[in-house]
Order: structure tokens, then sequence, then C-alpha cells
């Protein structure tokens, strides 16, 4: 059995979940998910807690089932606290401003480039250089950050684009004449 479906999923106070024959479905505070199950794994609530157990005799069950444990965490954890990506930009004139669900972004290109934010996903700006992107979705956060991210990614001589606020960007030195 998989290491990871073995623990089981602590549910927060407030969040509910709805175990149905196809459909898992996740309710917090902060929003709701439904995830479809696969018919290898078995998902059994024990009072605030769910377990994640393969079916016997299937095959795959046993990563399926420390996968689904892993997405559901995910669901619960996104109900509850939600997820955030933060975005920095590095270079002379990059800036973000966010207006309604757009994202409107300079980039150094002779046009602005213009991001629809998809439905359940929040940006803020703190400053016109920081991105702050919020969602209860864990998939759907990292897929826009990194949608985002690649309309400029960093290059590798100055540094300069779009980049994760962790991300460590090595700069190349540049070839010398001798």
């Amino acid at each position: 059995m998989s290491r990871v479906a073995k623990k089981p999923i602590v549910l927060p106070p407030g969040v509910t979940v709805d175990l149905s024959a196809e459909l898992i479905s996740v309710k917090g505070p902060l929003g709701a998910l439904d995830f479809s199950s696969h018919a290898a794994v078995t998902i059994e609530q024990e009072g605030d807690s769910l377990l994640c157990k393969p079916v016997e005799g299937v095959a795959q069950s046993d990563a399926l089932s420390g996968t689904m444990r892993a997405v559901i965490a995910n669901m619960v954890t996104g109900v509850s606290k939600g997820f955030e990506r933060k975005l920095s930009l590095v270079g002379v004139g990059y800036r973000a401003q966010v207006q309604g669900d757009t994202l409107n972004l300079s980039l150094g290109f002779s046009h602005p480039v213009v991001y629809q934010l998809p439905q359940g996903i929040n940006a803020t700006v703190p400053t016109q250089t920081e991105i702050v992107i919020k969602g209860v979705d864990r998939q759907l956060v990292g897929q826009v950050a990194a949608e985002v991210r690649a309309y400029r990614k960093p290059e590798p001589y100055k540094g300069k684009g779009v980049r994760y606020a962790e991300e460590v960007v090595v700069i190349k030195e540049t070839k010398k004449k001798k």
C-alpha cells in the first residue's frame, strides 16, 4: 500500500465532505470543490477524518490511492486556508495592474499583455512589480501562475522577466574579448 495513502486526512472544523459513488465534494468557508473518484480507490469517512484505501486485485490501485489522498488533502486545504502563488517582475518598465478580472501586464513588448483570470482565481498587485495569485484550487492557481510567467520567462543574462517569488535565476557570464 502507498505510504502516502496510509495517512488519514483530518477535516478541520467548518469543512464538510460529501462522498458519492463517483464524485467527491468538499465544502468549506472559502468555497467548494468537486473531484471525480476512481473506481480503484475506496474512500471512507471515520469521524472527522478520511481514509483512501486501494481496491484489492485492481492494477495500480496502490499508486492511485496515494494520488487520490493527495488530491483530496489539497482540496480540504484549499477550501479551509486557500492557496497563493507570488510572482515578481524584474526589468525596467515591467509593471502589472489588476482591473476587475483581468491582469494587465507591461513586459517590454510593443503592446500590453491582457490576461483574463479564470473563475475562482483572484489576483492582487501589492506593488507594481509583484503579483499575488490566490484561489482554492491548487492546480488552477499553479496553472495561472505558470501561464503568466510564460509571457516573459526570466532570461539567463540579465535575469529580466516574470519569475516566481522564491525562484533563483542563475545568471550566465557574457563572452569576454581577449
